[in-house]
């Protein structure tokens, strides 16, 4: 869809003034959190175009449509985009059978000495607590020592707080195939937790990172490949 209407990118990594003022946009959209955060040059980006500032770990991407709808002056079609997927979204909640409650959302990193764990602030974690899943909690040593920054989406893992995070008895991972199952499963630092013990460790796709329309319809249909008996 990106490439039928031309979608580009401007720059790779560190943001680029000169390359975006060089489209002569109407409206410059920055993230107010994350590696994709241009929030260092907003003085350089205001006096280019109009300037939006949008923190998206908070917010389901429904919301984040919306406020940015009301932006361009999309309302109407944000809001028909939400209401269709908010259907479909209610329809496969009767038909899901959860696997076993609660559960650990994350994003596995390849090394295996780390993870992003999503709270429940995190559009990923709205999205399951709106289908039926309960979100593991934390050891509250551990909620008050890994809060990465200003971030609200996710909780940092590591080191000897890994496996004593990671408690719920389903582990559920994002931006993830089933190679990163494999390598959770054979991990040896969570070889006595409950979800491997159990075979509970279930990969949500590649593209689930950050949640959008697509990346989040293709989330219902994965979720519904996996809970839904045919």
């Amino acid at each position: 869809m990106a490439k039928q209407r031309g979608v580009q990118r401007l720059y790779i990594g560190e943001p680029a003034a000169e390359a975006i003022a060089a489209q002569a946009p109407d409206l410059i959209i920055v993230s107010a959190t994350g590696n994709d955060s241009a929030l260092k040059l907003i003085d350089q980006l205001s006096a280019i175009a109009p300037t939006l500032v949008v923190n998206y770990d908070d917010k389901s991407w429904q919301q984040l449509v919306g406020l940015l709808g009301e932006a361009t002056g999309h309302e109407a079609q944000a809001a028909a985009r939400v209401k269709a997927f908010d259907d479909r979204e209610k329809a496969l909640k009767k038909r899901l059978t959860l696997p076993a409650q609660p559960v650990s959302a994350m994003v596995w990193n390849a090394d295996g000495r780390a993870v992003n764990l999503w709270t429940a602030e995190s559009a990923q974690g709205k999205l399951l607590q709106q289908l039926g899943f309960t979100l593991a909690t934390l050891p509250a040593s551990i909620q008050q020592g890994h809060s990465m920054g200003q971030r609200k989406d996710i909780i940092q893992l590591s080191g000897e707080n890994l496996a004593a995070g990671l408690n719920g008895n389903t582990f559920m991972l994002f931006a993830a195939d089933e190679k990163s199952t494999d390598a959770v499963m054979k991990n040896p630092f969570l070889a006595q937790t409950p979800a491997v013990k159990n075979k509970q460790v279930y990969a949500l796709g590649l593209d689930s990172f950050r949640l959008d329309y697509y990346s989040a319809s293709n989330l219902l249909a994965r979720l519904e490949q996996l809970f839904v008996k045919s």
